[in-house]
């Protein structure tokens, strides 16, 4: 289905309303005023695009101030912006090629930061033996911070398993997490502290929560450092200037929305009854129904929400995505179909 206007909480199709549950503009932002106002000031200042190497004699500072913004964010030693989450992910991993004898995946990674020499962290339910082997190498382990289907964070503590003769980098896509957990939707990278990570590196969409098109990349300075004479950064633009400003200028707000987003989670975890039909975590705004022809009883009850062929997935991905901006009155009617689900 077409529409004409972006999907905020309402969505319009063939001239008729129906509430949205659906996208990943979990904070709300792309059709909230102030934030609206603050990133037409900076297109004003910035302009609409520039196509320049970040490695250019010219240095803009808007890329200067959020930068340091999303590093004190994300509480990461510093940052650098992409034009893109999935440009950030190739990045890294190609960063990361000639520093790794052994790249390991978590299940359903996403193609971010996939690679071709990667293999599978677990075999089955065991982890996989080459983890545990005797040989002294540096290995490079890519997860999720929230697989797809999945409504639980990664659960790293099995990398407690792994014996000291591995030096672990760490290297994990808070897509769907920076923005939500966290003080202040931080993401997860600033609680990860395992003794034997010697290096973690976070990476990011910012199309999602932050509402902006771009990605981020953020770890310690000597791995950023490195991040900025990769080839792949080097030969490509940079995130639209304008949006690098905004999201320095735009903190309050994301505080605000994000305390919007958990009073909604708060108001569907005391209203809906636990049930077999969905799964629903209180800290998390996905919900994912299990019940026969989900999307269809929704749409009849003129709700949308996310319907799509996930391409790791056997089955097709239905989700329903609770963002800042909806309401008690529409999250009741979510809560009364899934109660009787």
């Amino acid at each position: 289905m077409k529409v004409n206007t972006f999907p905020d909480r309402i969505i319009e199709i063939d001239h008729e309303d129906y509430l949205y549950f659906g996208g990943t503009a979990y904070l709300g932002l792309p059709t909230n005023p102030e934030f609206q106002n603050i990133l037409v000031k900076n297109i004003l200042n910035w302009g609409s695009s520039y196509g320049s190497s970040r490695s250019a004699n010219i240095k803009l500072t808007a890329y200067d101030n959020g930068e340091l913004f999303l590093a004190k964010f994300i509480k990461a030693d510093a940052a650098f912006t992409t034009s893109s989450g999935m440009l950030a992910g190739k990045i890294v991993v190609d960063t990361l090629n000639p520093l790794t004898d052994c790249f390991f995946h978590f299940p359903d990674t996403h193609t971010a930061i996939k690679t071709p020499n990667s293999i599978p962290f677990f075999i089955g339910t065991e982890l996989n033996p080459r983890l545990l082997d005797n040989a002294k190498e540096k290995i490079t382990i890519l997860t999720d911070s929230f697989p797809s289907f999945q409504i639980k964070e990664i659960d790293l503590s099995v990398l407690k398993l792994i014996p000291s003769n591995k030096e672990i980098t760490l290297v994990i896509d808070e897509s769907h997490s920076l923005g939500i957990l966290g003080k202040n939707g931080r993401g997860i990278y600033s609680s990860i502290d395992y003794p034997n990570i010697k290096r973690k590196i976070m990476l990011s969409s910012l199309g999602k929560a932050f509402g902006l098109t771009g990605g981020v990349i953020a770890s310690d300075s000597e791995f950023i450092k490195q991040i900025a004479k990769n080839d792949i950064f080097v030969s490509s633009a940079g995130m639209n200037p304008a949006f690098a400003q905004t999201i320095a200028d735009a903190g309050d707000i994301y505080i605000q929305q994000h305390q919007k987003l958990k009073d909604n989670l708060v108001y569907l975890n005391e209203n809906l009854r636990p049930s077999k039909a969905f799964d629903f975590n209180k800290d998390y705004p996905i919900i994912y129904p299990e019940f026969e022809k989900s999307t269809e009883i929704f749409a009849a009850n003129k709700i949308i929400i996310t319907n799509f062929k996930y391409p790791t997935a056997a089955k097709d991905l239905n989700r329903i995505v609770i963002t800042s901006n909806h309401r008690k009155d529409d999250l009741d009617k979510i809560i009364r179909i899934l109660n009787h689900s």
